[in-house]
């Protein structure tokens, strides 16, 4: 399958970066977002596209071959950072088809693009790095 990511985003240390408005882009054709935030994330704010699937990153490292090759794949995080390291593994697996969500949900929310938010599962911290359930 062709690399329908060539000419999009910005390539950094040879990986694709999509913004939140591409990646919603791609989504809309057919692209898939791979979700591998912790539970306790997920379960406050999910991005609100037709493709989305949930395997944090331990599973996707053992079970990256479950992954469809023949769809291109959007790896996704709190803010972009662990889900490069997912791509890079993934392209070393032979997957041509993948790229990072640049600044994960964080900069999806900020961007304002459709999310389905659960407010009972609200987070709670002073930073990025501290997020935890508020119970």
């Amino acid at each position: 399958m062709e690399n329908c990511f060539i000419n999009k985003g910005n390539i950094i240390n040879g990986v694709i970066n999509l913004s939140p408005r591409e990646a919603v882009e791609e989504c809309k054709n057919g692209a898939i977002i791979i979700d591998m935030r912790r539970d306790y994330e997920i379960s406050y704010k999910q991005f609100d596209v037709e493709n989305t699937l949930f395997a944090r990153y331990d599973f996707l490292k053992e079970h990256f071959d479950e992954l469809p090759k023949d769809k291109p794949l959007i790896i996704a995080d709190h803010a972009g950072i662990h889900s490069k390291e997912i791509v890079l593994f993934l392209m070393d697996k032979g997957f041509d088809n993948v790229a990072n969500l640049a600044g994960g949900i964080f900069e999806w929310d900020k961007d304002n693009m459709p999310l389905k938010i659960d407010n009972d599962s609200r987070l709670n911290g002073q930073c990025l790095c501290v997020l935890r359930p508020k119970k």
